[in-house]
């Protein structure tokens, strides 16, 4: 690298149930809890951290949070409004620098370094970001500053709820070598337990451990959270409108065999990735599907389309037929589900049709009457249309 990158994480803290305590005042100090219903139906989109205090947290069954939190305050979920707040957020981040790299609603990464000489240095700009956010929007985010992404990512959740954290280029080993071993992107449960049971319970006894016995027994996995463990990370802010590819994953705190869960998430998966691709132009060729087991294996299955598309029906068709028939599941349960199009191009760049398919075109306006309604009338009329799932917040 030429010069030291200046990376920020700006994390909303629980954005749906922070959302709804805003337009609604009595529900603050109350364990909220966004998505399903008080019956018992659906999943889990968010928590508020009152109801996390009782277990409760996303893509978790309605059923179980009900058991867990009977007084919860159960809401259907207002996309249009998460929506609206977010991109006024996402205009305040704009403001700073046009390298803005979504994650989901609620999340992104920014790269400051073209504007340190404008606004001041990383911290200086972290906090302008968090005080705007409170001042304008009336939420709290928090924040971490790192000379990379998995740093950054890293700060900003050290300290959450409300958090700021700076971690510079002279601080890192002293920072992370404390930290468990899951604190590292890609070290779940199950893969902790295992370094666990060879005696690497923090990032320090992962760097100071056999390399070759590690490399050995996990190869470029292994390599990979080695990297992290030393603070390196050389990825890129990479912007929505750059991407070669879009796409949504999600990982549970608790592994899910359901196949009818795993079949609602997935539909939100898709229906957010959809959304993307329209809201961008784009149409998609190819679709892949991500999953992680118990075990860490972590298989994708994809498919390339004769024609690429933006409909989210011929979406969700070929991610439940890579679910179902192509992943070899069996009762497996998983830890992670993913959802991504690539082989992206404009919309409508393709030759025209001479004949036009009837069921494609009713398909592609009922996309856009949902759309529309979705931004102008709100998610719930929206969903009156076409049956879609919540999207899962980011914890």
């Amino acid at each position: 690298m030429s010069h030291e990158r200046t990376i920020l994480h700006v994390d909303m803290d629980a954005f749906y149930a922070s959302v709804e305590v805003l337009d609604d005042p009595s529900l603050a100090g109350r364990p909220v809890i966004v998505g399903g219903t008080p019956e018992g139906r659906g999943v889990v989109a968010a928590a508020s951290y009152e109801a996390r205090g009782f277990g409760v947290h996303s893509a978790m069954s309605a059923a179980r949070a009900r058991r867990l939190c009977p007084d919860g305050v159960f809401l259907r979920g207002r996309m249009e409004r998460y929506h609206e707040i977010s991109a006024g957020i996402g205009a305040i981040f704009r403001d700073f620098t046009p390298l803005v790299e979504p994650l989901s609603i609620d999340e992104a990464f920014l790269d400051v370094g073209g504007c340190l000489r404008l606004f001041g240095d990383g911290e200086t700009i972290g906090r302008l970001i968090k005080d705007r956010i409170g001042d304008e929007v009336g939420l709290i985010a928090s924040v971490g500053v790192a000379p990379n992404k998995f740093l950054a990512k890293l700060a900003s959740d050290l300290e959450k709820p409300d958090g700021f954290v700076v971690i510079g280029s002279h601080e890192i080993q002293q920072r992370l070598d404390p930290l468990p071993v899951n604190r590292i992107w890609g070290v779940g449960r199950v893969f902790a337990g295992e370094l666990n049971r060879l005696g690497i319970n923090t990032i320090a006894d992962l760097r100071n451990f056999r390399r070759q016995d590690l490399v050995n027994r996990w190869g470029d996995h292994a390599r990979h959270i080695l990297a992290l463990a030393e603070g390196r990370d050389e990825r890129p802010v990479v912007p929505d409108h750059a991407a070669k590819s879009i796409g949504n994953e999600t990982t549970f705190r608790h592994d899910i065999a359901a196949a009818d869960l795993l079949q609602e998430i997935l539909d939100a998966l898709v229906d957010k990735v959809a959304h993307r691709l329209r809201s961008q132009g784009l149409v998609a060729r190819t679709v892949t599907l991500k999953a992680r087991f118990a075990d860490f294996s972590t298989p994708t299955r994809s498919e390339t389309l004769t024609e690429p598309t933006d409909q989210t029906v011929l979406l969700r068709e070929v991610g439940h037929r890579l679910l179902t028939e192509r992943l070899d599941r069996g009762q497996r349960p998983l830890r992670l589900l993913g959802f991504t199009v690539s082989q992206l191009e404009l919309a409508g760049a393709g030759q025209g049709e001479l004949f036009v398919d009837q069921d494609r075109h009713r398909q592609q306006t009922l996309d856009r009457l949902v759309d529309s309604v979705h931004h102008r009338f709100g998610a719930k009329l929206g969903r009156g249309l076409r049956r879609s799932g919540e999207e899962p917040e980011s914890d």
